[in-house]
């Protein structure tokens, strides 16, 4: 089968090298929940745009290999969710539905629906922001005691690169006695 050493080599992999050079589970949580999100963004090619930006504000509150996977591992459910964002923004303006049929997409291709498209593009942002929050959320939620375990398990050194230097030398010291 081609999609286990594809998904080994693109997936399982980077995750663990992450893993192993020592980062924090509430980080890692954080990050790869936040950039799944991002990756569900309803509008293709953005969200690499959209994860660079979180990663130059949050700077050393994120982890950036992470988030960028978890963007990479959302593109294919990204796809998917158009269309449900697109409904739930439609529910909350109140607004009529987009028909999505082959006549809509012939007037799409050939311009005649440019103001419908328009309207569909923010009625799918709309829904992507009001469950954006919720996404977000539940994703640490059920990640966190995950990445506690994998870090505990895969953790290559006892000393993690985000210690202040006295606990370092603490440690060796402490190591050392022993």
């Amino acid at each position: 089968m081609v999609l286990g050493p594809w998904f080994n080599k693109k997936v399982i992999d980077p995750l663990l090298q992450i893993i192993k050079r020592g980062a924090e589970p509430k980080e890692l949580a954080f990050s790869t929940a936040f950039g799944f999100t991002l990756g569900l963004f309803p509008i293709c090619g953005v969200t690499v745009f959209l994860c660079g930006m979180a990663i130059a504000v949050l700077k050393t509150n994120c982890h950036a290999p992470s988030m960028m996977l978890a963007n990479f591992i959302a593109t294919p459910i990204e796809l998917s969710l158009m269309v449900p964002f697109l409904r739930f923004g439609e529910t909350i303006i109140g607004g009529p539905h987009f028909p999505l049929t082959t006549d809509a997409l012939k007037k799409v291709l050939t311009g005649q629906a440019s103001q419908e498209v328009l309207s569909s593009i923010g009625h799918a942002l709309l829904g992507w922001l009001v469950a954006a929050p919720f996404i977000v959320a539940a994703l640490y939620i059920v990640l966190l005691p995950v990445f506690k375990i994998l870090v505990h398990k895969f953790n290559s050194g006892p000393l993690s690169p985000r210690l202040p230097l006295n606990s370092q030398s603490d440690l060796k010291i402490k190591v050392r006695d022993a």
